[in-house]
């Protein structure tokens, strides 16, 4: 019998799913694995935190070498050899050991291409001494950096890697500048979203420099698009990644309209004999069915395992990407999935939002912590588009049930039919993700109209009425210009108060705004919720100044 020839190209999540995958399947294959860097398999998300020292042993970073890969899969992994050329019509590659210089030509049955990413660089005055964050090779580098003991570190990019980066480095006692050329962190977030961490990383003593961007570097400084100086003995780039397709591209291999790898529904490229995965490769949004670029580890894992199976002549069902991620940051969690609410809004796409601020669990047992959930969804449909979540514990999993319900085709007012587990320690009777349905079943039925809190001002200048239905302790830690105070446990015997005209009600959060709607509407009046209540009002709103105030300044 003749065995077939895989080869593969680029290791770590999906080059090595894909190998160990084939061997799996086929025990007489010829598998070999061409990698560039020194190291074929390691554990890339946690470079930040041995940058931080949190995860301390160097070692727990690499998860198998050539040798424990040879032994247990049988599988033939060289690593400091480019794959320099691919002859398309020959099933050849041609691949050079970068040790020694020399080339060889290896043939194959199926090529698997997961060359990965490439950090961006700009070209900034100054920026060769600007350090990522990719590879072992790279916090190699980095840790020999930070060997002289820097005092000050600049991060360049306030996305979740950059915000890791922040954590790490600031762990590690230096004074952190953080420069983000958006005009907030984290910008797969909405700005009331991302208004909160923001303000967790100025608690932590993180300058934090927003629409701004870094023009020049010099020996132990940065100079700013506004003019300032921060202090940078240390700088590190986390501005965004390429797909890295120059190998795909000079072999002929159609690539997307995004820039990446274009693939099939089976990861098979525009040859027939060559599939790709991972960060390189454009998948399809699950929101719009549109090409995507998604780098996220857990998807280069799982296609690379399709891929495998693919090749191997297996059924395979390749899910659209919600891009789903988390990260945490000083104390908060902040997780995401499918699209937020600008990007929608920005495509004319008529949805509706809901935003809630429950407890991690049962607020009677000990040790609950709040968080803030925004869900996004389609207002003719009430499908889910998105959702969001900052806070303490438990916002992972609510996150994570709720990309479950997307995937599954679950809408946003199933989510109060949900059966999760409950306890008092870790939930409530009606979980912050039933709640989340309970309101949408509300908006879904017009008994609850609402507005969200960049909609105020103008709702206000049309002539509507603001009014508080907070009791008066916490109207004097707060409260929105101009409104007017009547306590909830009032508003039935005083509601002759109200002037004429549309009524916005706002409590803390939503849910006693939502009980004075009810009231008012069944006296006749227009009235509607300000959506997530003061604490979202005050979360954005802060978004805005903050950004008003950057630019002021510049």
């Amino acid at each position: 019998m003749t065995s077939k020839r895989y080869l593969i190209i680029g290791g770590v999540a999906g080059g090595m799913s894909a190998a160990t995958r084939l061997r799996r399947l086929d025990e007489h294959a010829q598998i070999t694995v061409l990698e560039r860097g020194g190291h074929v398999s390691f554990a890339n998300c946690g470079l930040p935190y041995h940058l931080g020292g949190v995860i301390e042993e160097r070692s727990s970073l690499l998860l198998q070498t050539p040798a424990s890969l040879g032994s247990r899969f049988g599988l033939d992994v060289r690593v400091r050899t480019e794959a320099v050329s691919i002859d398309r019509e020959a099933r050849t590659v041609v691949a050079r050991d970068l040790t020694t210089g020399e080339d060889s030509t290896l043939d194959y049955d199926a090529l698997v291409l997961s060359p990965g990413a490439t950090p961006v660089r700009p070209p900034i005055e100054g920026g060769e001494r600007m350090l990522t964050l990719r590879d072992i090779d790279d916090v190699d580098a980095a840790m020999a950096a930070l060997e002289v003991a820097p005092r000050s570190a600049l991060v360049i990019g306030a996305g979740f890697i950059g915000l890791e980066m922040v954590e790490n480095l600031v762990h590690r006692g230096l004074d952190v500048a953080l420069v983000e050329l958006g005009d907030q962190v984290l910008p797969p977030l909405d700005p009331e979203m991302a208004s909160p961490v923001a303000d967790r990383l100025r608690e932590a003593g993180v300058d934090v420099r927003l629409a701004t961007q870094v023009t020049a570097l010099g020996a132990d400084t940065a100079r700013l698009s506004d003019g300032t100086t921060v202090a940078a003995e240390f700088v590190l780039g986390s501005i965004g990644v390429r797909p890295d397709t120059s190998l795909a591209t000079a072999a002929g291999l159609e690539l997307g309209p995004r820039g990446g790898i274009r693939v099939d529904d089976m990861l098979r490229t525009s040859d027939p004999h060559i599939w790709a995965i991972g960060d390189a490769v454009e998948k399809v949004d699950a929101i719009t069915g549109e090409p995507r670029l998604v780098a996220l580890a857990g998807l280069a894992n799982r296609h690379g395992r399709l891929a495998a199976d693919a090749i191997a002549g297996r059924p395979v069902r390749v899910r659209e990407a919600l891009g789903t991620a988390v990260v945490g940051v000083m104390g908060l969690t902040v997780a995401a999935t499918g699209w937020n609410e600008k990007l929608l809004r920005s495509r004319g796409r008529d949805i509706r939002i809901v935003h809630t601020h429950p407890a991690s669990h049962a607020g009677y047992y000990p040790g609950a912590e709040q968080m803030a959930l925004k869900l996004i969804v389609d207002a003719a449909t009430d499908v889910i588009l998105g959702a969001q979540g900052v806070g303490g514990e438990g916002v992972d999993k609510r996150i994570d049930v709720i990309a479950t319900a997307m995937a599954g085709g679950i809408t946003a007012s199933e989510l109060a039919d949900l059966e999760l587990a409950y306890a008092p320690q870790y939930s409530s009777a009606k979980d912050p993700v039933n709640m989340l349905g309970y309101v949408a079943v509300n908006a879904l039925e017009g008994l609850t109209p609402s507005i969200q809190w960049h909609e105020l001002d103008a709702a206000v200048d049309a002539g509507a009425t603001v009014v508080d239905v907070r009791t008066a302790g916490e109207v004097a830690d707060g409260a929105i210009p101009g409104s007017l105070r009547i306590p909830l446990d009032e508003l039935r015997s005083r509601a002759d108060e109200l002037p004429a005209g549309r009524l916005i009600v706002h409590c803390k959060v939503g849910q006693r705004g939502h009980t004075a709607v009810r009231l008012l509407a069944q006296l006749g009046r227009d009235a509607v919720n300000l959506d997530g209540g003061y604490l979202t009002w005050k979360a954005g709103t802060a978004s805005r100044t903050a950004t008003e105030a950057e630019a002021l300044a510049a």
